[in-house]
Order: structure tokens, then C-alpha cells, then sequence
């Protein structure tokens, strides 16, 4: 069914049938087993990864992959957790105490991902220009890195997530930075959270509205580590 403006949201676009594929990928070995990244998945050393609301209790969680509510309508991960590299994640949490002078907070919706589950996204994509959207395992992700973080904006008074131009994780050229179809309020919140990432280091990508990476990316290797090994 198409979406708003005649586009497809991911979930829409992937409906009944990306569930085999997701299935599917776990057959004739494991994941790694065919298709390592170019830098292979290491373990992740002690103190490599932060918890985000360990140090800013005030940060949202809304951990889409943890749940049902992302575009491939499967639970990825088994917690609803957000890591960062250190560097990154204290950046985050001060462009979330800059939001907060204004009445706004950072909700998070995915930050550190595991490789195996970039395989997984990458799978349940078929080919084509969807994939534009989703990271290419066999180069790796900046999220497998810890330096890339999906997120919006809530108001402290209610909690609740402001106005975007599209929804998160959405196929649609509403989630493009460039959109100006839409409400100026959604356009001033999509301003007012690049404001805040960008005076702290983070940088945004042209297609999604809610993708930042963290400068110096390059220097962090990609890990495939579970949330439940991280101390």
C-alpha cells in the first residue's frame, strides 16, 4: 500500500514478503561465515562502548529494533538498549543538555548495531534502490563502529516526540534533508536537531533525517558484540 505523497514506508514496502528472507539468512552456516566485513567483527574491549542513559538518565529510549516497530516487523535485537563509543556518546549527551535549555530532549532509536544485524537489515532489503537506505554489510556500517546514532527530538513538558517530516526509517524523499513539502514546524524541528548534533561533532546524511555519524568514525573498528556482552 503506498504511503503519504505516493511513497512506500519501509514497513509497507517489505510487508509479508521480507519474513523468509530474514529466515532464510541464518541457513548453510552462520552469518559471518559468508559474508565477513572487509575489517573483521572483533570483541569489544571494556569501556569501547558507553550506555547512553548511564550517563544522561534523561535520554529516551525508543529501540525500534528491539521491538516489532521497524520496517522489517521483526524483534533484532533482545534488549532495548543504545551504546556509543565513549567520545561519541559524550557528545551526544551534551548536545541533549543544549536541547534541553530550549524544552526539547534527544529519543534515541538505534546507536551501536551489532554486524550480524546489518547483514539481517541488508537481507530483508531487496535489491534495488531501497538499498540506499541500508547499510551495505560487506563494507560494514557506521553503526557497527558506535559512531552513528538514529534519533529525534521529544519535549520535556510531555515527553512526547515532536513533528518530522517523515517518519523514522521510512522510504520516502520526506525523510531527505532537502524535503521542504512539509510543515514548518516539522522543518524547524528537522533544523533545530542538526543544530544540536552538529555543534557537537556529529554530521548528518542527505537521505535520513534522523542518521548522524560521529566525527573520526574511521579510527573505531567494526563489532559484531552482542548487547548482553557489553560490561
Amino acid at each position: 500500500m503506498a504511503g503519504k505523497a505516493g511513497q512506500l514506508n519501509r514497513r509497507q514496502f517489505v510487508a509479508g514478503a521480507m519474513a523468509v528472507p530474514l529466515l532464510a539468512c541464518d541457513r548453510g552456516g552462520t552469518i559471518a561465515d559468508r559474508a565477513k566485513p572487509v575489517h573483521a567483527p572483533r570483541v569489544a574491549r571494556q569501556g569501547d562502548l558507553v550506555e547512553l542513559i548511564r550517563l544522561e538518565p534523561g535520554i529516551q529510549l525508543d529501540i525500534r529494533y528491539a521491538s516489532t516497530n521497524n520496517f522489517t516487523g521483526q524483534k533484532l535485537y533482545d534488549e532495548p538498549r543504545a551504546f556509543l563509543v565513549r567520545s561519541a556518546a559524550e557528545a551526544l549527551v551534551r548536545a541533549h543538555r543544549a536541547a534541553q535549555r530550549d524544552g526539547f530532549g534527544l529519543t534515541i532509536f538505534d546507536a551501536y548495531r551489532p554486524w550480524r544485524v546489518t547483514k539481517k537489515l541488508w537481507d530483508a532489503t531487496p535489491p534495488g534502490p531501497k538499498r540506499n537506505y541500508v547499510a551495505n554489510p560487506e563494507k560494514g556500517s557506521k553503526h557497527n563502529r558506535g559512531c552513528a546514532v538514529d534519533l529525534s527530538l521529544h519535549r520535556i513538558d510531555t515527553g512526547m516526540l515532536v513533528e518530522m517530516p517523515s517518519g523514522y526509517d521510512e522510504f520516502s524523499e520526506r525523510a531527505h534533508r532537502d524535503f521542504m513539502a512539509t510543515s514548518p514546524e516539522a522543518a524547524a524541528n528537522r533544523s533545530r536537531l542538526e543544530r544540536y548534533m552538529e555543534a557537537e561533532g556529529f554530521r548528518g546524511i542527505s537521505n535520513e533525517w534522523w542518521h548522524f555519524d560521529y566525527a573520526g568514525w574511521e579510527n573505531f573498528p567494526i563489532l559484531d558484540v552482542a548487547f548482553s556482552e557489553i560490561r
